[in-house]
């Protein structure tokens, strides 16, 4: 998984699309998720370190980050492998 190369993402989680010109708010815990992949994590290791530090159940987990991961390929901010 890859950052589409257009994106810019502040910290506070303020996204800006520079090949389309959208914007969008992302929350904290998807500026962590984005960052798990700035840093070539695997989808696997993502979910490790999120619920290592959320108390969430694995069921639930792997919902919310199938369907993130979604939307950020539906909004063009993950590349589409």
């Amino acid at each position: 998984m890859k950052i589409n190369k257009k994106v810019a993402l502040s910290e506070t989680g303020f996204v800006f699309d520079a090949g389309t010109g959208d914007s969008y708010s992302i929350n904290p815990i998807g500026v962590e998720i984005i960052e798990y992949i700035k840093q070539n994590l695997t989808k696997e290791e993502i979910k490790k370190k999120l619920s290592d530090k959320y108390d969430v159940t694995t069921p639930e987990l792997e919902k919310s980050l199938d369907d993130y991961f979604s939307a950020l390929k539906t909004f063009n901010i993950l590349e589409n492998e």
